[in-house]
């Protein structure tokens, strides 16, 4: 339980950091929050998982996103993947 949340704060520090980030457009950084906001719900760890990768996945597949921010949503999405 204590990795879960300390995996749980590592992913919300790198979405922190992805949405601080001025290059990256502002509709990413909405949705950004919205996935932040998810995390830090009191539900059960599955249905925070379920609902920020489908949000991240949607924003990773868009075509005007930079390539490095892509890569920054597939290593968040990669330390998601470790609680299914």
């Amino acid at each position: 339980m204590a990795e879960q949340i300390i995996e749980v704060d590592a992913i919300i520090h790198n979405l922190n950091e992805l949405q601080e980030d001025s290059t990256v457009p502002r509709n990413v950084r909405a949705k950004v929050q919205v996935v932040i906001t998810a995390m830090k719900e009191e539900t059960e760890i599955q249905i925070k998982v379920s609902r920020a990768l489908s949000e991240l996945d949607e924003l990773a597949n868009d075509v005007n996103l930079q390539s490095y921010t892509r890569t920054q949503l597939w290593n968040i999405i990669s330390m998601l993947e470790k609680f299914n």
